[in-house]
């Protein structure tokens, strides 16, 4: 795992390449026998490690399971049948027009909202294209922009990409809710951007109706733009204290904000890269001048069929959640009995643990032996926080995400992995030898 708490500062670096990798975690430092090299994701690497040692993967963050095979089928249609769908040439800049209006149909249905398809919906290749354009549009080079962390990592990369420096506001534990006091107190006159999550990814918080009002206000009155990723809106559990409710339901958000939503996330097929961002007139104008010279558009068979499945999902989100929420209490029953104090984990993919019960080892280290010596891949949550001002000593640094979009039967056998072998693993490398180490490049 190439984390460290010394892990370079992205702005420190001249080339776009090495301060958009080192923004993301992905930069390895120089060493004397070679320059900065760009290594995989973290899910990238940590689904290598999985496939090197034999481990169950329980890092990256993709279902076992296919997505519904009738929206399978219209994809395969829409490429096959010139009667059933689009021809297999550019999608519009914009995103096809059925998709665009399925999408404000869709927010009309379940949020309320009231978006023109023409000029207030924008689809993109997945939510990450959503993202990076619209970080590369209002990120002004040398402002911060702000972010509750853990962070998905592309932020920190688009925004290092931007020249901007990102600011991190950590969500802490048990609840993980968003402190919008201490975002507040971190705005300063340079600061441009805030990016929101929610529901969140990794915690599963859902943020509250009133906790994004006061973050809209904020907004408005320092003249900052927010972009909202709510790419997990149809991943909410039962148990959830909160719905989800869009950035975009706030009053006054449309002169501030942007969201962004997924296909992938939605209907379990995150391979398709079908993703969207909605807001104003004016904020779509200004990310397209980013957006449609990145990709410009892709997928036309699949964004028709995700726009045929927005109308109608037949069922597949109530079933989809369901089966999230079974494996959710399947893994969180089995790390509460191995000591790993997992959270509430209330919407999403993922559960979080604290290896502080079992070891003094940073999560780093943990999640390299849970690989090497255990077999079951995890992602440490340091892989998503800004590392170059992290603290080895933070308790952000002692947590683990576990994915539970998985077949049942794989959480159940890396459970039992974990519970037969990770005493005796643990027991082979004495927590005193590193304790408040930070975490090595290896």
């Amino acid at each position: 795992m190439s984390i460290s708490s010394s892990s370079p500062d992205p702005l420190a670096f001249e080339m776009p390449w090495a301060r958009s990798a080192a923004g993301a975690n992905t930069l390895e430092p120089e060493s004397p026998r070679s320059a900065p090299q760009v290594v995989p994701t973290i899910y990238e690497r940590t689904t290598a490690s999985a496939l090197a040692h034999g481990a169950i993967n329980l890092g990256q963050g993709f279902p076992d399971t296919e997505g519904p095979d009738w929206l399978l089928e219209l994809a395969s249609l829409s490429i096959t049948d010139p009667g059933s769908g689009p021809r297999n040439q550019y999608a519009p800049g914009m995103g096809l027009g059925e998709l665009r209006s399925s999408i404000s149909s869709a927010q009309r249905r379940r949020q309320g909202l009231d978006l023109d398809p023409e000029t207030e919906v924008m689809v993109t290749t997945g939510a990450t294209e959503g993202i990076s354009a619209t970080i590369l549009a209002f990120a002004r080079p040398g402002s911060e922009v702000l972010t509750f962390e853990p962070h998905y990592d592309s932020y920190g990369a688009c925004v290092a990409l931007a020249g901007a420096r990102m600011v991190g506001v950590p969500l802490r534990g048990p609840g993980f809710r968003p402190d919008v006091d201490a975002l507040e107190a971190a705005i300063t006159e340079r600061t441009s951007m805030i990016l929101l999550n929610t529901p969140h990814n990794p915690t599963g918080t859902v943020f509250s109706a009133e906790e994004l009002g006061r973050i809209v206000k904020l907004a408005k009155k320092h003249d900052l733009r927010i972009m909202c990723d709510e790419v997990y809106e149809h991943l909410v559990l039962s148990d959830a204290a909160l719905p989800h409710r869009s950035i975009l339901t706030v009053e006054g958000a449309e002169q501030v904000a942007v969201a962004v939503g997924s296909a992938g996330k939605s209907f379990s097929v995150t391979g398709w890269k079908v993703g969207w961002v909605t807001g104003s007139a004016e904020l779509i104008s200004q990310i397209r001048g980013v957006k449609q010279f990145l990709s410009f558009s892709s997928g036309p068979a699949f964004q028709w069929a995700v726009a045929q499945g927005l109308e109608d999902d037949r069922g597949f989100f109530a079933q989809n959640t369901a089966e999230l929420e079974a494996g959710r209490d399947l893994l969180r029953d089995g790390l509460h009995e191995l000591g790993l104090a997992p959270n509430a984990a209330e919407a999403g993919y993922f559960v979080l643990g604290d290896v502080s019960g079992l070891t003094s080892l940073s999560a780093v280290d943990f999640c390299r032996i849970l690989a090497e010596e255990v077999g079951v891949a995890a992602i440490p949550v340091a892989a998503l926080t800004i590392q170059h001002t992290a603290q080895p000593t933070d308790e952000l640094q002692r947590l683990v995400r576990f994915a539970f979009c998985k077949d049942h039967s794989t959480i159940a056998e890396a459970l039992r992995r974990m519970r037969e072998h990770l005493p005796a693993a643990l027991a082979g490398h004495p927590a005193e030898e590193r304790a408040g180490e930070p975490a090595a490049h290896r």
